[in-house]
């Protein structure tokens, strides 16, 4: 069974990543991604592992939010990054479910690949989405 991310991050392991949502300009300055920028995310860099974070656009560079199979091919992304660090654990946010306004059974489908990687964890309320499928 997949880890469960927890719901409140407030520190990191030094082989912890935290995935959070941003936007295709990388102005991380609210929610889960102003958090990121004291575990290394990097102010306009919008994808990818920066320090112990990776970032992960959910809304366009207007702070619009970007269309979910856009948002598909940003997650696809992070899973080939997933695979090619097996000794990080990837801890995955309720991405796009916070300023980007998805609802949580419109994201939580584009992780379902992510199930049976090892060095995940989901929020709560995606497993309980993924599993009752």
């Amino acid at each position: 069974m997949v880890a469960i991310t927890n719901p409140k991050i407030t520190s990191l392991q030094d082989n912890e990543i935290f995935v959070f949502g941003s936007n295709e300009a990388g102005r991380h300055g609210k929610g889960a991604a102003k958090l990121a920028l004291q575990w290394g995310a990097i102010y306009y860099n919008p994808e990818g592992l920066q320090g112990n974070t990776y970032a992960l656009p959910t809304m366009d560079k207007y702070i619009n939010k970007l269309p979910v199979p856009k948002i598909a091919e940003y997650v696809s992304n992070l899973m080939d990054t997933i695979k090619q660090c097996p000794e990080k654990h990837f801890l995955i946010t309720e991405i796009g479910c916070g300023l980007a306004g998805y609802k949580h059974i419109d994201i939580a489908p584009l992780f379902k690949d992510f199930l049976e990687l090892p060095n995940i964890s989901l929020p709560q309320k995606f497993i309980d989405i993924l599993i009752s499928k």
